[in-house]
């Protein structure tokens, strides 16, 4: 199967384009887990128990886990084996080194880790992110227009060239296109639902790229833009994702029945945006 069949799979099956961020914070951890020693994995466990038919992937970000040296690695690796397999797993490291390098973080990601997906940095260029690509049940994120408020000090400049100038974000994606091309169905493209301008010029740009969409929720992001210009031409939904909306929805004895609540209800509000996309 490869991960776009995958991710078509799980969409279908929870009818669902939300993804959810696995970023837990000790200091955040609800009072019911606080004697535990090492209380990320119970945490993670309770949460996807409590959202597993709910969302159509998961993504843990690296450096929640290397925040917390062995036993957050010892932790994160626990949480991704806990995952249904048949839910993408989205290993959010936002890798970007040299070939050598990134041949070793790729077969440690998909191979050792069990991701089925990454982030990646294209900054160092094409060998930098095709080791990433070269597995057609695997795939990888490029990073072109993010979330965070800095993201224009970079990404929104210009790039001069014989054709005429376009923004970095565009010029990122274009790589993009053409490393799909090399890798199909492998590459696929964060932009992030904070700027909505640029998404929608992005998926004009490139209709067949799949989408991670970050910044809803805690963010502010548009879900409504998501919703809208998130998916593929040929209907693969995006990765719409939260993490502390649903993590943080409570810090009490009912944090599972919170969180399954505000996932609930995320889902439920993108689901009904779908409807009003298509009619």
């Amino acid at each position: 199967m490869t991960f776009l069949e995958k991710l078509a799979d799980a969409q279908a099956r929870n009818d669902s384009w939300l993804c959810l961020g696995l970023d837990p914070v000790l200091a955040r951890m609800p009072l019911p887990l606080h004697t535990e020693d090492d209380p990320l994995l119970p945490f993670n466990r309770v949460i996807i128990d409590a959202t597993a038919d709910l969302v159509c992937a998961y993504k843990p970000n690296l450096a929640f886990y290397l925040a917390e040296g062995a036993a957050g690695m010892i932790a994160l690796e626990r949480t991704m084996a806990y995952i249904p397999r048949h839910i993408p797993i989205i290993l959010d490291g936002k890798f970007g080194d040299i070939g050598s390098t990134a041949e070793m973080i790729a077969r440690g990601a998909f191979e050792t880790w069990g991701a089925d997906a990454v982030t990646v940095n294209p900054y160092v260029g094409e060998d930098g992110v095709a080791p990433f690509l070269k597995r057609p049940d695997k795939a990888a994120f490029v990073l072109a227009r993010t979330s965070n408020p800095g993201a224009a000090d970079f990404q929104a400049q210009l790039i001069f060239r014989e054709a005429g100038p376009i923004p970095l974000d565009e010029f990122i994606v274009e790589h993009a296109l053409r490393w799909s091309q090399t890798y199909p169905g492998t590459c696929g493209v964060v932009a992030g639902a904070t700027a909505v301008a640029a998404m929608a010029r992005l998926r004009a740009l490139a209709p067949d790229l799949p989408f991670l969409i970050p910044g809803i929720g805690a963010q502010g992001g548009d879900l409504f833009a998501s919703v809208h210009y998130g998916p593929t031409r040929s209907g693969i939904g995006p990765l719409i994702n939260v993490s502390r909306a649903v993590l943080c929805a409570s810090s009490g004895v009912d944090f599972a029945e919170a969180a399954r609540e505000a996932a609930l209800r995320l889902r439920d509000q993108i689901n009904a945006l779908r409807e009003t996309r298509y009619q």
